[in-house]
């Protein structure tokens, strides 16, 4: 089967975030990164994850600026994976998923929650707008457009009127 990307996904803040982050065993493996696995053995070991399919997905990690690979011993030399910035700033987008999963179970089917480290409370993750702190859930309210940058396919994508011209996401 031949896969046909269209000329706004080329584009698209969605489609190129997805290219980084959209599959399984990345989306694990930054998860194993946040609680603090740094080593190929504990990632392997926790995933249970091939050695090839891990050494592939962290070598794209790698590329993609998302963790940084460092020598932690010297003979032999052991390489560890630490989150960059880039990789780190991920963590919101993976709690809010981990959240998504969480809203449609109940609470005693929850086999993790998010908690406040000090006081132990579970606590609900939301998506606001920095500016006025009101939730981006409502399709309605928030909707995209295209931007600055914006090609062709985007613009008519995003411009009312326009024949695939929707305006809400």
């Amino acid at each position: 089967m031949t896969s046909r990307i269209r000329a706004e996904d080329l584009e698209c803040p969605l489609s190129t975030t997805a290219q980084h982050v959209g599959e399984w065993w990345t989306l694990l493996l930054l998860h194993d990164a946040f609680d603090g696995y740094t080593r190929f053995d504990q990632f392997q070991e926790n995933l249970g994850i091939s050695t090839s399919m891990l050494t592939a997905r962290l070598k794209r990690l790698v590329a993609d600026g998302l963790l940084e690979r460092r020598p932690y011993q010297t003979n032999p030399v052991r390489h560890e994976y630490v989150l960059t910035d880039l990789g780190r700033s991920l963590r919101p987008v993976i709690i809010t998923l981990a959240a998504w999963g969480n809203s449609r179970l109940s609470p005693e089917q929850r086999s993790m929650v998010l908690v406040d480290a000090d006081s132990g409370e579970e606590v609900e993750p939301v998506v606001v707008d920095a500016k006025t702190g009101r939730r981006l859930d409502d399709s309605l309210t928030y909707v995209f457009t295209a931007g600055p940058a914006a090609g062709h396919a985007m613009r008519a994508r995003y411009t009312p009127g326009t024949p695939d011209g929707a305006v809400t996401a």
